[in-house]
């Protein structure tokens, strides 16, 4: 490793306080732009209006949506959008603010956990890669569930390791922890939560051949840890509500792995590509992590990383259902076998590197020319409309607005950035490669967030949404048909005091409504002017709009 390029990161890495600045002030651009575009249909408007509802209710232990009873999520998550909610008012900013909080606790997760069981480089190294890579990178600028839920799983996993590992006289309280954050992971996404510790624990055992495994008073620990924070929620909520949340919540899961929900469905490999080509860098520094064995840490760091990797890409490969941040869990193994395959090398142990820089070059080119071309088609509008037989996409690009040229930029940054790290890791540079592409990659994200979001937006789901905000203000129902979306409960703010029968389409269809009704339906369905009292009120993008006047 060069000596110079060495010295200024080990000395970073050695100081605590210098170290937590650097990783700091890369975790800024986690909460740079969080307000700037609205959130997105399903999952981010979904959470948002969990937590903008528990506010409005004041009812903060169950979960809500159109305030009636919500299963499919525990409230952990919920609680941390109030308490941002709380302090930062009910918008987007305060619905993504947790997982860039908790961003900036994962990297310095890594560091200190790095640091204590191989070096403080290894730790900084770890830390500084989380934050380069594109898929971490844009889940801590989200207000989804999983970043959260992530952490708590990786936390219990490794207090799971600390009990295996046998030292000290603090096994216990680590017994106690892996339990209480496994809990508190259940808290957040329900028994997914659970299942996937238990799954690594069974997986790794099984490869040890069951040699070595705790003492089952350690066991006895981790219940009783699980136990406290399940059992003070759960007694809570049965008092309340009975035993149905558990059997929705059971129900729920056996759904999404057995069926294919909302039309989720994809082939078998679908998150072994996006995790391959979405957490670049980290996919290709990784790639000798998975064959080469040795590992001088004390905890078996490798092979558990290895375990809980695989078990979240194959259990998630045979479920019916696959969305794209199902996967999210094996980034923390995958950046870890990444900053260990990186340190090796810095280390000396691998000299020859020639293919993971082929790789990083191949792979970051291919990127690269994907972001431009996206910026080229839209650039081409026209040329886009002609190729198009979908009447929702023609109206939508038609009433988008157009593209200036701009927006090839972060393309092109991308592949600046990506040849400049190359020519640093073959000159085997390492640690200034990584941490030039770890802030280029934060500057070429906000640039995308800034130029093509809004207008992708704007393409999509805007028109739905600008709708739905006006019409806050003015005394009526407005709901969508023909399309599932939650704009209409959180842009519209909705109120707890509605109607009871306003939650109902034939009702407001059809019955004797007390205040005009608004239909948001995609172009292409004109179904509602067949209907009798329904007249086309406006067109937006890609939408229609129906309104039904009192009688």
């Amino acid at each position: 490793m060069n000596a110079a390029q060495s010295s200024w990161f080990n000395r970073i890495a050695e100081n605590k306080l210098y170290s937590i600045g650097l990783l700091l002030l890369f975790s800024c651009f986690f909460f740079i732009g969080l307000g700037y575009v609205h959130l997105f249909d399903w999952d981010e408007i979904n959470f948002a209006e969990a937590s903008r509802e528990m506010i409005k209710s004041g009812d903060y232990l169950h979960v809500q949506i159109n305030f009636l009873p919500f299963w499919e999520k525990p409230p952990f998550f919920f609680w941390l959008q109030v308490v941002a909610m709380k302090l930062f008012g009910i918008g987007e900013f305060a619905a993504r603010f947790p997982n860039a909080l908790f961003g900036f606790v994962y990297l310095v997760t890594f560091y200190f956990i790095g640091r204590k069981h191989y070096s403080p480089r290894f730790g900084l190294m770890w830390g500084v890669l989380f934050a380069g890579a594109l898929l971490p990178h844009l889940y801590f600028k989200s207000g989804i569930i999983d970043p959260v839920f992530n952490y708590f799983i990786f936390l219990s996993i490794y207090f799971l390791m600390r009990v295996f590992s046998g030292g000290g006289d603090r096994i216990w309280l680590f017994a106690i922890l892996a339990g209480v954050c496994s809990a508190i992971s259940v808290l957040t996404k329900g028994p997914v939560g659970f299942l996937l510790f238990g799954l690594t624990f069974s997986v790794y055992a099984i490869w040890k051949r069951f040699r070595g495994l705790p003492n089952w008073k350690y066991f006895a620990y981790y219940v009783l840890g699980f136990a406290t924070i399940i059992g003070i929620w759960v007694s809570i909520e049965v008092s309340k509500n009975g035993w149905d949340i558990l059997m929705q919540f059971i129900d729920y899961q056996i759904e999404l792995f057995t069926l294919p929900v909302a039309g989720h469905e994809q082939p078998f490999y679908y998150h072994f590509v996006v995790v391959f080509v979405g957490c670049f860098p980290l996919s290709i520094f990784a790639l000798p992590g998975f064959w080469t064995s040795q590992d001088d840490s004390p905890l078996d760091f490798r092979r558990w990383m290895l375990v809980l990797f695989w078990v979240v890409m194959i259990l998630f490969s045979i479920t019916t259902t696959k969305i794209i941040h199902y996967s999210s869990m094996a980034y923390a193994p995958l950046s870890f076998l990444a900053a260990w395959s990186l340190y090796r090398i810095t280390n000396g142990h691998v000299k020859r590197i020639r293919w993971i820089r082929g790789g990083f070059l191949g792979l970051g080119i291919a990127l690269s020319i994907i972001f431009v071309a996206v910026a080229v088609v839209f650039l081409n509008k026209e040329w886009l409309i002609r190729q198009s037989d979908d009447l929702f996409v023609i109206a939508g690009l038609k009433a988008a607005p157009a593209w200036s040229g701009w927006e090839v930029i972060p393309g092109i940054l991308l592949l600046v950035l990506v040849i400049a790290s190359f020519i640093l890791l073959k000159r085997e540079k390492i640690l200034n490669a990584i941490s030039l592409f770890s802030f280029g990659l934060g500057i070429v994200l906000l640039l995308v967030l800034y130029q093509i979001i809004p207008k992708v937006e704007e393409f999509s789901q805007g028109p739905v949404i600008s709708f739905f905000q006006e019409k806050s203000n003015e005394d009526c129902y407005a709901i969508t048909y023909g399309l599932k979306s939650y704009a209409q409960y959180f842009y519209f703010d909705l109120e707890p005091d509605a109607r009871p029968e306003s939650k109902e389409i034939s009702w407001l269809a059809y019955d004797s409504i007390d205040k005009p009704v608004y239909f948001v339906t995609r172009i292409k369905d004109s179904s509602l002017a067949a209907y009798p009292g329904f007249s086309l009120d406006e067109t937006r993008g890609g939408y229609h709009v129906f309104k039904r006047e009192v009688p």
